[in-house]
């Protein structure tokens, strides 16, 4: 469905090709700062160095709040700065290109180690969106009589508790 498939192991911090400086860190450090400025040419450097800043620290620690405040970012755009004609202006940094998709880089890692306050955890898929994790995928084996979606549901609270870094930016959990 247009996702590039990659095994997280690979893109670990002791990975092959590693993307993150450690596991604590969940956005994909390179990728989103590259897609802020491809998305967002008219702004300057500075205006798109404070959008990830903001992004990388929303400044507010509780997780349901966090996570609302991303949604307005992602939704309508990152507040900035900016200088024109000498004058000091507002704009808005875009996370997203929501009228043409095809400019956004979408990313599916499988095996996505996180580790938390206290406890590492391993969700089976997430879906990144221009280097932020915005969908937690758990899946678990039909096959197996005494498993079915309500422990995959279960797994997701788990993993909200013990990783609430993946949960600030995460915008769809599925438990198939």
């Amino acid at each position: 469905v247009g996702y590039t498939p990659l095994r997280g192991p690979e893109l670990a911090p002791d990975g092959e090709r590693p993307e993150r400086g450690s596991y604590q860190q969940v956005l994909l450090v390179e990728r989103l700062p590259a897609a802020i400025a491809r998305l967002n040419p008219q702004l300057t450097t500075a205006a798109r160095e404070d959008a990830l800043q903001q992004v990388r620290d929303l400044g507010i620690p509780a997780l349901l709040s966090a996570n609302r405040r991303l949604h307005q970012l992602l939704v309508t755009g990152v507040p900035v700065e900016v200088q024109r004609g000498g004058e000091t202006l507002g704009d808005f940094a875009r996370l997203i290109d929501w009228a043409e998709p095809s400019n956004n880089e979408w990313l599916a890692i499988n095996q996505f180690t996180v580790k938390g306050p206290h406890h590492t955890r391993r969700p089976d898929i997430v879906l990144f969106v221009n280097g932020l994790p915005l969908v937690v995928i758990e899946l678990k084996n039909v096959a197996n009589e005494v498993v079915d979606v309500t422990d995959a549901y279960n797994q997701l609270q788990t993993y909200k508790d013990e990783i609430p870094s993946l949960f600030t930016y995460n915008a769809i959990m599925v438990a198939s």
